[in-house]
């Protein structure tokens, strides 16, 4: 029996294989196997010439569960390409259980640059010699386009053939996390943080609270890495491991935006900290400081995540520790910020009696 497209014919089950494929949870199989048990295999899977499957992998299973030598199946030989058999995959898990969101954003990653390729490569086709001839194609695209209507970049067609909705965004940012995962170049407790966070994106949790908590927590990772690396000046050093242990205690009960934002802010701060300066250079310093150009005022919000982050710092230090362990230029930065900060107070709390009488 055939069909436009395919022949049926029956098959070895072991000479079928499933190479590489997106699904990893097939969920519960006990209603197919029994079903197929009962009622045969009402809808034949799909192979490729050589064996490989295209669709049907859940009945695959189920059939291999049962013990099955051989079954009938389809045969497609126009399905040949990377991109065609990624397609056909799809509409497979369309039909059939639906992928988890990671799944679902490895699937959109892959057929994201497949879909780039193929187009460049149709467009390469395109190019012609002076004859009429282009030596590098080798006739008509292999794989159909999108289906009408899909227009827009790559990743927007992509995201709409794997989701069936626009959303490209959300997908990229689950495709950083799985690149996270993957990179042995990212710490240790990073990765597994990520993957972590990957697990609980498929249990309903938010993508891009996930994604947040990730900026947090490789920030978190340089700033430990700054504070124990020698070669940076003690100023880093000590800036990091105060913005380190900070953010640790901030991380179970900060919002993820919020603990993104501040573990920038505590990073920056780390990098642009100097080393001590000597306590003869230190009148030279300010009046260079005097002298330079007045650096750009920073928003309110700014000063208000500022006096957050130093929300009940007093209560953290034992005065009788600081005053004793700190050097004396430590110290003298120190009153310096303390005066300046009360000199500041002084004119806000100005500003801020005029301001309400005369509203």
């Amino acid at each position: 029996m055939s069909s436009p497209g395919h022949i049926e014919l029956e098959r070895a089950v072991d000479s079928i294989w499933a190479g590489r494929r997106h699904r990893e949870d097939y969920g519960d199989l006990d209603p197919l196997v029994a079903s197929i048990e009962r009622d045969g295999l009402l809808q034949p899977i799909t192979i490729t010439p050589d064996g490989m499957l295209i669709c049907g992998a859940r009945r695959l299973t189920a059939i291999r569960k049962l013990g099955w030598k051989t079954i009938n199946v389809w045969v497609r030989s126009g399905i040949s390409t990377t991109l065609g058999l990624l397609l056909a995959e799809q509409d497979d898990n369309l039909l059939h259980k639906p992928l988890t969101r990671t799944e679902e954003a490895a699937l959109y990653a892959e057929l994201k640059a497949l879909m780039a390729d193929d187009a460049a490569g149709r467009q390469e086709a395109s190019r012609f010699t002076s004859n009429q001839q282009n030596p590098r194609s080798h006739g008509g695209a292999t794989v159909a386009p999108p289906p009408p209507g899909g227009v827009g970049k790559t990743r927007e067609q992509a995201a709409l053939i794997v989701s069936g909705r626009n959303a490209y965004t959300s997908l990229e940012r689950i495709n950083e996390l799985q690149k996270i995962v993957a990179d042995q170049s990212q710490p240790t407790e990073v990765r597994v943080r990520a993957q972590t966070e990957l697990d609980g994106i498929d249990e309903g949790g938010s993508i891009t609270g996930a994604q947040q908590r990730i900026h947090a927590a490789q920030a978190l990772a340089e700033l430990d890495t700054l504070a124990i690396d020698t070669t940076q000046p003690a100023g880093i050093r000590e800036t990091a491991a105060a913005g380190a242990a900070r953010l640790r205690e901030l991380e179970d009960t900060a919002r993820a935006a919020d603990l993104e934002r501040l573990a920038q802010m505590a990073l920056e701060r780390a990098k642009a900290a100097t080393k001590k300066r000597p306590a003869q250079r230190a009148d030279a310093t300010r009046l260079r400081a005097v002298e330079d150009e007045p650096r750009a005022l920073l928003p309110v919000r700014s000063f208000v995540y500022l006096w957050d982050e130093l929300a009940e710092w007093a209560d953290r230090y034992d005065p009788a520790v600081i005053g004793a362990a700190l050097t004396p230029e430590q110290w003298e930065r120190f009153e310096a910020t303390l005066t300046a900060t009360i000199r500041f107070a002084d004119a806000a709390r100005t500003a801020r009696t005029r301001g309400r009488e005369t509203a």
